[in-house]
């Protein structure tokens, strides 16, 4: 009997993590984010729902251009919860991704989302890699109307194949998807990775390696 009531306690506790562990629906209409709350949750606390406003269900901007001025030629104006309030707990966020000519949307992963793209204006080249052993690269070029998906965790990226500029939309299914950019990540992180491991994994020089890590 000891041994069954051990069990069922250890059930029960498996269940009860897993439950706030994981919803994959609200169990409330909805759940504005509250930034300045102290709770400490997977996300975001809600604010009272008494409190909500139509201003935080609302965000104005994806018809501005986004500044391509920078030296990958591309501007991506996201809108998660961070800048939508009323995205919480919802699993959704959307951008907007400017491109200049030739410019690029370098490789980089959603680590809690898969992403939809949508062509606005222009031509993009689309593609992500599978994961390892493989590494297989699938890739397509895309005119104005077409849509192309990037499923979740892989890397991926967009080049502007078009003379004039690009424009996409993307649609994401987490309300904080999160991003990670292979460059930016790799040679840019604070404190810096070793060069000699780094010069290792790419099979350069730490010379090389150096030269990388001051441009980020």
């Amino acid at each position: 009997m000891t041994k069954h009531m051990v069990l069922l306690s250890l059930v029960t506790v498996g269940f009860y993590h897993l439950a706030f562990g994981f919803e994959p629906k609200p169990l409330q209409d909805f759940c504005v984010a509250d930034p300045t709350s102290s709770a400490r949750v997977n996300g975001i606390a809600c604010k009272s729902p008494m409190l909500a406003q139509a201003t935080d269900f609302f965000f104005s901007g994806l018809h501005l251009a986004g500044d391509t001025v920078n030296p990958v030629g591309s501007k991506v104006t996201p809108v998660t919860v961070a800048q939508l309030p009323g995205l919480n707990t919802l699993g959704l966020a959307m951008a907007r991704v400017d491109y200049a000519p030739r410019g690029v949307n370098p490789p980089h992963f959603h680590p809690r989302a898969t992403e939809i793209l949508t062509v606005i204006e222009g031509s993009l080249m689309a593609g992500f890699i599978t994961s390892n052993p493989e590494n297989r690269l699938i890739t397509k070029v895309l005119q104005k109307g077409d849509v192309f998906v990037f499923p979740m965790g892989l890397i991926h990226f967009q080049h502007n194949v078009a003379e004039g500029n690009s424009v996409a939309i993307a649609a994401l299914s987490s309300q904080n998807p999160g991003v990670i950019t292979i460059a930016n990540t790799v040679f840019g992180s604070n404190p810096s990775i070793d060069p000699e491991v780094l010069a290792k994994a790419f099979q350069v020089d730490k010379k090389l390696v150096h030269e990388l890590q001051r441009k980020f």
